[in-house]
């Protein structure tokens, strides 16, 4: 047993997740009745443009099975918790960043397993037998959604444990992510060479897509840029997970590994071009 990936890393995915419950309100999930033309372009954008781009990426790249697994896993997991401060450094629409983020994780329960099931039948793959996509939700449900809604029941008792959660996140969010690294680091370097390249276009495409496709029906250049950084900024915990709980770890979790760490050498020089102009 790997005590990083089958102990630390769930407990925290559970505990990112709860931080994120501590700081969302009704008005989050409110915008989508209110302002739905912004939420939904960048919903579509996540939730459809993301995983069909991954798809046709992996289906023409000459990749082993595992890392081509691994990426789509990547590509259906919600956007993460630093979408919403890196937003915010953006000068973007953090109200907007906060719900995308909020709705889609919650709605991942039902996202990732129905984008995995397709992307392995179309891959012709079947890396999970006697796993149903019923078993699939209630564990999502269990590592995702529960830590969300005690988050959410505990936001005004911890008020003043918000902001620290979200330091503790980020910070468990980089260890967990190197522990994952140093647990395959006899592959490591083979691993990276063959998911490094194939997760950087897969990010800088979907920016591009988000941006350009924001921009097209959005004229407030705040939520062009939240609808951006969401596309871009994915929750790397919870592909790791998801890739160590339903598969078997190794090779599947590299691509998660490498976009985590591409996806901020994209959208930190975006920043500052960003704030520079």
């Amino acid at each position: 047993m790997n005590i990083i990936t089958d102990i630390i890393l769930p407990i925290a995915l559970a505990f990112i997740m709860f931080s994120l419950g501590l700081g969302l309100k009704v008005s989050d999930f409110s915008r989508i009745i209110f302002k739905p033309k912004e939420f939904f372009i960048g919903f579509f954008s996540q939730i459809i443009i993301l995983p069909l781009v991954a798809i046709i990426l992996v289906l023409i790249w000459p990749l082993p099975p595992e890392i081509a697994i691994g990426v789509m896993i990547i590509a259906a997991a919600p956007g993460g918790a630093t979408s919403n401060i890196l937003t915010s450094f953006a000068k973007g629409d953090v109200a907007l960043s906060i719900s995308l983020t909020a709705v889609i994780s919650i709605l991942s329960v039902i996202s990732i397993p129905l984008v995995l099931s397709l992307s392995l039948s179309i891959l012709g793959q079947n890396y999970m037998p006697g796993v149903s996509l019923l078993d699939i939700a209630l564990k999502m449900f269990i590592i995702v959604t529960v830590p969300v809604i005690i988050g959410m029941l505990c936001g005004k008792i911890l008020n003043s444990f918000q902001k620290i959660s979200k330091s503790i996140s980020t910070i468990l969010f980089f260890l967990v992510l190197i522990g994952a690294i140093l647990a395959e680091r006899e592959n490591v370097i083979s691993y990276f060479a063959q998911a490094g390249t194939i997760t950087l276009i897969l990010n800088i495409i979907m920016m591009l897509i988000a941006y350009n496709l924001s921009k097209s029906f959005i004229s407030d250049s705040s939520q062009q840029r939240a609808i951006t950084l969401e596309c871009g900024l994915q929750n790397g915990t919870l592909a790791l997970v998801v890739a160590n709980v339903f598969f078997d770890g190794g090779a599947y979790l590299i691509p998660a590994a490498t976009y985590s760490l591409i996806m901020y050498a994209t959208a930190l020089p975006y920043i500052y071009y960003l704030r520079k102009n």
